[in-house]
């Protein structure tokens, strides 16, 4: 059984990697980013930017702070096995991911993001109503619980739009542009940035997608759908081509990677979100054996075949079970 001092102990040790230690796989592409920015014959102020964001990254680590004053609004989400074992169960968890939320921002510390939306109130701990948020999913065939920790800005960085199904490829770019475009020139958010694109399922679906897209996926990792896939490198190359780069300056560096993640919808809409990871991509995994032991790790891991199943029943069913239920 999985007890709750490991829970709380885990997202606990989750808040500070998600402040402090940014995922490599971002730190690569922000590498390489800043070796092609640098390089141009008129490099300035988009080079400037990302060289200072890698000196930022390293002073935090080696200082053990926050890398950024905005620590976002910490949020959980939730994967468990379908035979885990929970000591108090869910309800038990969610009172261990909000005692740990309220012990880092203590200790890290975390600037306390959480205010009531008319009286302002803020309880100092980033815990309140619906809040942390915590999303789960379910994985079929384990006993290991996973927590995975994300700080993202809770501003901008975020918008939708109900396209139609005869807008097509065409819109969906169309859409991404007008979005990118707002951003980099109202400074609603902070480039270079993954993003994330939700298409289809219900408006909170898509939105929810286009955010798990955005921050549960490692750089460079393609959705395993070919013709998604390819979309998501078109899309990654459009972005850069706006002539926006770090924090809205001249450059090709605003997007460092494009994901997609599809529902199924109405048959006479296609809605799309799009959504922008902070600039430090802070996100941070642990998975809690059935034992105890507790293995930690920036890939989330989170879209599993499982997840993306498209039958009645697990493992697939033929298209004739689907039709018949």
């Amino acid at each position: 059984m999985i007890t709750s001092q490991r829970m709380e102990d885990a997202a606990l040790a989750l808040m500070h990697k998600a402040a402090i230690d940014i995922p490599e796989d971002y730190l690569d592409a922000l590498r390489a980013m800043t070796e092609a920015e640098a390089a141009k014959d008129e490099a300035g102020l988009s080079a400037f930017v990302l060289e200072a964001m890698l000196e930022n990254y390293q002073a935090a680590e080696q200082d053990r702070r926050p890398m950024c004053a905005d620590t976002g609004v910490p949020r959980y989400f939730v994967k468990a096995g379908n035979e885990a074992r929970l000591q108090g169960g869910f309800v038990e968890l969610e009172r261990c991911l909000r005692a740990a939320t309220a012990r880092a921002t203590q200790e890290i510390p975390l600037r306390p993001n959480r205010v009531h939306p008319l009286s302002r109130h803020d309880n100092g701990d980033n815990v309140g109503i619906n809040a942390p948020e915590i999303d789960y999913s379910f994985e079929p065939d384990a006993d290991w619980l996973e927590i995975t920790t994300v700080h993202k800005g809770g501003l901008f960085g975020s918008d939708y739009r109900m396209l139609f199904p005869g807008d097509g490829i065409d819109g969906i770019k169309r859409f991404l542009l007008d979005v990118l475009i707002a951003f980099g020139k109202r400074g609603l958010a902070c480039q270079p940035a993954i993003v994330g694109i939700g298409l289809g399922g219900s408006k909170d679906t898509c939105m929810v997608l286009g955010k798990q897209a955005a921050c549960l996926r490692v750089v460079g990792e393609r959705n395993p759908d070919p013709e998604i896939a390819a979309l998501e490198l078109e899309l990654k190359d459009l972005g850069n081509s706006i002539g926006m780069g770090a924090m809205g300056f001249v450059g090709s560096s605003m997007v460092v990677d494009c994901q997609i993640e599809v529902g199924y919808c109405h048959t006479g809409g296609m809605p799309m979100s799009v959504h922008c990871f902070c600039l430090s991509s802070r996100r941070a995994t642990a998975r809690i054996q059935a034992d105890g032991q507790i293995d930690y790790r920036h890939d989330p891991r989170w879209f599993t075949p499982y997840m993306r199943r498209d039958t009645v029943t697990w493992p697939g069913t033929t298209a004739a079970s689907r039709r018949t239920g």
